[in-house]
């Protein structure tokens, strides 16, 4: 079967015939996305270590089982063994989330991405002020699941022109440059932080007191100066969050409410799809919206 394949750490996946996977549920895949978590797994400088190659990538798909449409995790570069980049993957039966009528597509793009943003909103009360920083996918998703909570205003800071654009697109009632999030943050509820780094400490001495801080990533910095002072004379509540802490059964329920969202069409990420015979070229794209593979 035609299939990605991560040859050597740190050089993207080519095209190759592989042989097809046998176990006790295998997925006809129609849709991967290439995620930072794949690219971080390949590159084989991730807390994970270095992945044993060669072996196809794709910690996630959508396909089908039995004729019934599937969304699917892999732990591929995180252990051994293959993920989604493929024709047909291997996926455990208690993993398996079985979907509605949904664009396979779409519901790839959203994916986990979608599944951090929902998680990190789980705090915010009816009217609060959510601050989302960046504009990826997790920050698309953020944006849009907070209205969908009752957010009485949903603030978003990103630093080009074209993730501000998506910001607005995607429903951010503000919408600042990153470097002015400090002004935009005051007195906001809960920060919904992918970046870390300045940004988020900016955002954090602005809060109001008693705010929530959920880091999500470190796309910005893996430090971020944020003071011991700003913590404790706010009282703010900062938790670090991770979809590797989620019980199979808390994703398969996240994942259920995000096909829910998108089936009805409140729910959106900007995705281009790209054929998977190119994904060395898409693996390096960056800046378009979210990459999936269709097989």
């Amino acid at each position: 079967m035609r299939a990605a394949v991560v040859v050597r750490p740190g050089q993207p996946p080519s095209l190759a015939d592989r042989g097809e996977p046998s176990g006790d549920v295998v997925v006809d895949v129609l849709a991967a996305p290439v995620t930072p978590l794949d690219r971080l797994c390949a590159g084989g400088k991730s807390y994970f270590g270095v992945p044993e190659t060669p072996y196809v990538p794709g910690v996630q798909g959508v396909g089908t089982v039995g004729g019934r449409l599937v969304w699917f995790p892999t732990t591929a570069g995180m252990a051994p063994g293959d993920g989604s980049m493929a024709a047909k993957a291997l996926a455990r039966q208690e993993d398996l989330v079985f979907l509605p009528e949904v664009d396979p597509v779409l519901l790839a793009a959203l994916g986990l991405s979608a599944v951090a943003a929902l998680q990190a909103l789980k705090s915010l009360r009816p009217g609060e002020t959510v601050v989302v920083l960046g504009c990826g996918a997790v920050g698309q998703a953020a944006i849009q699941l907070a209205h969908l909570a009752g957010a009485g205003k949903v603030v978003a800071a990103a630093r080009s022109a074209e993730a501000r654009d998506r910001a607005t697109r995607s429903g951010a009632d503000v919408v600042v440059p990153l470097e002015d999030v400090g002004e935009a943050a005051r007195d906001a509820d809960l920060l919904v932080d992918p970046l870390f780094g300045p940004p988020a400490a900016a955002a954090a001495e602005a809060m109001r007191p008693g705010g929530r801080w959920v880091n999500l990533g470190g796309s910005a910095s893996e430090t971020s100066p944020v003071t011991s002072s700003t913590l404790r004379s706010k009282s703010l509540q900062l938790s670090g969050y991770t979809n590797n802490s989620l019980t199979a059964q808390r994703r398969s329920d996240a994942i259920s409410a995000i096909a829910r969202h998108a089936a009805a069409g409140v729910l959106t990420v900007d995705h281009e799809v790209v054929p998977l015979a190119d994904v060395a070229e898409a693996w390096e794209r960056t800046g378009q919206g979210r990459v999936v593979l269709a097989m």
